[in-house]
């Protein structure tokens, strides 16, 4: 299948929205933002046997792609509305195009997102999206606004990817529940949408709880306690591993994209109504302290050693 034929194919099949003046097919998209909005723009490149194993279907890389990427719009509180997409392949396989588009546009009819232009190339798999989204001034979360005082909160479930991959690692059977975790994360839109006023600061878990709270704790210049035994895991995860694997994979494991953020420590019942009104559990799992970084303790008041801090793309 030639460039032009995959692309008209992708054009196809792309949704189109009333704010979409010119999409797939020219040098460049032509948009409408709204007024009074402030746009938000997130990129994320996925490279295979890096982001995803090697055996990941073209449907579940198609819906991770696009999935990472809302999951940061959804850490700045923000709504989504279009995207590009970069797809670089070994070669031409129509029938894996087909199936990548339909994990990737399956995700992107759920939360209105128009595809809008991008490239296609030859050369190993590797797909890179870019997402715009809309916030309203002055409501969007970020990573420098934690409060000495605040609550330290997290969505859904940790360590359920991170325990998948280290099952495939070892080539042990894993459990559906942990692997659909690690193919098809779910991006906490509604709930980023839901904190905007409520939470301080927000970030999502994408190489693991600790190195991404540090992040946000060098960004707002405090530290954090975390509880160990407060970190809410899955029954899969329960099942699949002891407490021991179980603390590493939900501490710094890494792929949840859950929502990591702080909010007042009077705010538990917003908190918990926003969490309620977008579907989603939210568990409160320290507070932020005066210091530099995160600081993880057991039941009995231990501070707990992490094997390492998270995923790091250049480290050796």
């Amino acid at each position: 299948m030639p460039e032009f034929e995959l692309i008209d194919r992708i054009r196809a099949r792309a949704a189109v929205r009333d704010d979409v003046i010119l999409g797939i097919g020219d040098d460049a998209a032509l948009l409408q933002v709204p007024p009074g909005r402030h746009l938000v723009v997130a990129m994320d490149t996925l490279n295979t046997g890096v982001h995803f194993p090697r055996d990941t279907a073209a449907a579940d890389i198609g819906w991770k792609a696009l999935a990472v990427n809302l999951s940061d719009l959804a850490a700045m509180g923000a709504e989504p509305a279009w995207c590009t997409l970069s797809l670089s392949l070994p070669e031409s396989d129509e029938d894996w195009v087909d199936g990548f588009l339909d994990g990737f546009l399956a995700l992107a009819a759920g939360h209105r997102v128009a595809l809008v232009g991008g490239d296609t190339t030859r050369g190993p798999l590797s797909v890179c999206v870019t997402v715009h989204g809309f916030v309203e001034p002055g409501r969007a979360l970020r990573r420098d606004a934690a409060r000495v005082g605040d609550a330290v909160w997290i969505s859904g479930t940790l360590g359920d990817a991170a325990a998948a991959l280290a099952l495939l690692d070892a080539a042990a059977p894993v459990p559906p529940p942990l692997r659909e975790r690690l193919d098809r994360p779910q991006p906490r839109v509604g709930l980023g949408r839901s904190l905007a006023g409520i939470a301080h600061a927000c970030i999502d878990v994408s190489d693991g709880l600790l190195a991404d709270l540090d992040h946000v704790c060098a960004a707002s210049g405090v530290g954090m306690r975390i509880a160990l035994d407060a970190l809410p895991a899955s029954e899969a995860l329960r099942e699949a591993c002891d407490a021991t694997a179980r603390a590493a994979f939900q501490a710094v494991g890494g792929d949840d994209y859950e929502l990591a953020f702080s909010a007042p420590a009077d705010a538990d019942a917003a908190v918990l109504a926003a969490a309620s009104a977008a579907g989603v559990a939210a568990s409160r799992i320290g507070e932020v302290v005066t210091g530099e970084r995160v600081r993880v303790f057991d039941a009995g008041g231990t501070e707990w050693q992490p094997p390492r801090r998270g995923y790091a793309h250049f480290d050796g």
